[in-house]
């Protein structure tokens, strides 16, 4: 009987060590690795969202990395669609998509039935207008009072989300969160594995991980996006570490002051993660230093094939 091509993704807190499990996995599965990382489909934008070197992949082919200019937007519905059409071509050829990324949101906006809600071009400038005069911390107070749950999930700063939440509210005349993903697979052979990391094992890997972006050459690869647009990127310029950079480069943070910034929105991030996947009842968590991590990995990913009759 013919087996079902699993879809695989791996899951947990930035800096756990997700990439190298990909390949391990996408190695012994005979896959290809989706990255579902919002910010690597940016050209150029390889240090600070750590992209792997093509010379690193092993091989593997690699998926969704460097599509966009640092100045064009990004929604979660466009990635979606992009993602799915990158698993169906993968699943054709008989090889397994393993994904990978720490976007939680865009991970389950693949896996799980998540219908988009509509847009208004004309309540979404009237929005986006008020967040230009009065700013992203004034229009939070207003999703908070609309929708608590929503304005928990979303950062002060994030304006370009707010305002998304808000527009949804106004056209639906539901919470935003009535719109996001239900814990469903859209395909019932998908599996989450998730990379399990104890707080104190994972904040020395983060400062570790943002020690190694900034002698890297970071502040050079920010310096060179901002001659190509990035300040005026509205998806682009939010990444982690890039917000600290522009703001060190303009002369409002020293050089130890942005990096310190950094790790510390990587932490707030990576507590984020954490606390939108262990909601998640599906996921089966692996020990990040596990020396059979690799064969508990495989075990989850083989449990989500069924033979077809």
């Amino acid at each position: 009987m013919e087996q079902v091509v699993p879809i695989v993704a791996l899951v947990g807190p930035t800096a756990a060590g997700k990439t190298s499990l990909s390949l391990d996995l996408a190695e012994r599965l005979g896959g290809e690795v989706v990255n579902t990382d919002a910010m690597q489909v940016y050209r150029g934008m390889d240090i600070g969202t750590a992209k792997l070197p093509p010379a690193e992949r092993r091989g593997i082919p690699h998926h969704l990395l460097d599509l966009l200019e640092v100045t064009e937007p990004a929604t979660v519905a466009e990635f979606q669609g992009w993602a799915r059409a990158a698993i169906a071509d993968i699943r054709t050829r008989g090889a397994v998509p393993v994904l990978v990324g720490g976007s939680a949101l865009y991970t389950r906006a693949i896996l799980d039935r998540f219908d988009f809600p509509g847009t208004d071009p004309e309540v979404r400038g009237r929005l986006e207008a008020e967040l230009a005069e009065v700013g992203s911390a004034a229009l939070h107070r207003r999703l908070r009072d609309l929708d608590p749950v929503a304005a928990d999930r979303i950062e002060v700063s994030n304006g370009r989300r707010i305002v998304r939440a808000l527009e949804v509210v106004e056209i639906t005349g539901k919470p935003f969160t009535a719109s996001l993903p239900v814990q469903e697979y859209a395909d019932p052979h998908s599996v989450q594995v998730g990379v399990a990391i104890d707080r104190a094992d994972l904040e020395p890997r983060i400062v570790r991980r943002v020690d190694e972006m900034f002698d890297a050459g970071f502040v050079d690869e920010v310096a060179r996006l901002l001659d190509l647009g990035l300040a005026e990127g509205r998806t682009a310029s939010r990444a982690i570490g890039y917000q600290q950079v522009i703001a060190h480069l303009e002369g409002r943070l020293t050089l130890d002051e942005a990096r310190d910034r950094t790790v510390i929105a990587t932490r707030q991030f990576a507590r984020r993660q954490l606390a939108w996947w262990k909601t998640d009842p599906r996921i089966a968590w692996v020990p990040h230093a596990a020396p059979d991590r690799v064969d508990q990995a495989l075990a989850a990913a083989r449990a989500a094939t069924a033979p077809l009759t």
